[in-house]
């Protein structure tokens, strides 16, 4: 059995993550950790686990390595999208993933790295510009306040949190939540955060809306 640690300051995808790693009969989550110390403590907790550790943690990679080591966890990054990693950073790990991996390709590399092999998952500049079609056909289809509701979304903020950042009431945000799970194709909350951040294209939107609607309620 795999035991895996899951270590990311963003809620969804880590709801997400752990479903998809859950589903596979060799694999087991036993923590999820939305902050390094947690993370180190999981660590302390479970011997020879594989870790899952998002680069938006900062973690001192030095430091988390050796604590890793010394009670033989195997270490596996999971970096933002378009995030350059140094080949000297990428050296020491067991792994690494774009946020925007694919479900079957994250247990992939969570089955190597736990036979001891290594999986990279790079982005080169041919790959990131190919167009994503459904991103920006979906992108296109939403309004301006839609695409601020999706960025809060994808913050793992709740209807209330959300009309109350735009000034209107609860039921509103349903009936254009409604409205955009239509559009994007997806059932519920969990399904359009992941939704959004599989597509880069929509993603980069969604988070340009996300910092406007900052700076409007700053």
């Amino acid at each position: 059995m795999n035991r895996i640690i899951l270590a990311d300051n963003q809620a969804i995808f880590r709801a997400g993550a752990a479903r998809v790693l859950a589903l596979e009969d060799d694999m087991r989550i036993v923590a999820q950790c939305e902050s390094l110390e947690k993370l180190f403590a999981a660590i302390e907790g479970f011997h020879g686990a594989i870790l899952l550790v998002a680069s938006s943690l900062r973690p001192d990679l030095p430091t988390l390595l050796a604590r890793a080591g010394s009670r033989d966890c195997r270490t596996i990054l999971i970096a933002e999208n378009t995030e350059h990693i140094a080949e000297e950073v990428a050296l020491p790990l067991d792994g690494i993933v774009c946020r925007n991996v694919a479900g079957s390709e994250l247990v992939v590399c969570v089955r190597r790295v736990a036979r001891g092999q290594r999986f990279m998952q790079r982005t080169n500049v041919t790959t990131m510009q190919v167009a994503d079609a459904v991103g920006t056909r979906v992108r296109d289809r939403l309004t301006p306040k839609e695409m601020q509701i999706v960025a809060l979304i994808v913050q793992g903020c709740k209807n209330k949190e959300i009309a109350a950042q735009l000034g209107t009431k609860e039921q509103v945000i349903k009936n254009y939540l409604r409205t955009i799970y239509d559009k994007t194709g997806v059932s519920d909350r969990l399904e359009l955060a992941l939704f959004t951040i599989h597509h880069r294209v929509l993603a980069e939107a969604a988070a340009r809306a996300g910092n406007l609607l900052h700076m409007k309620t700053a």
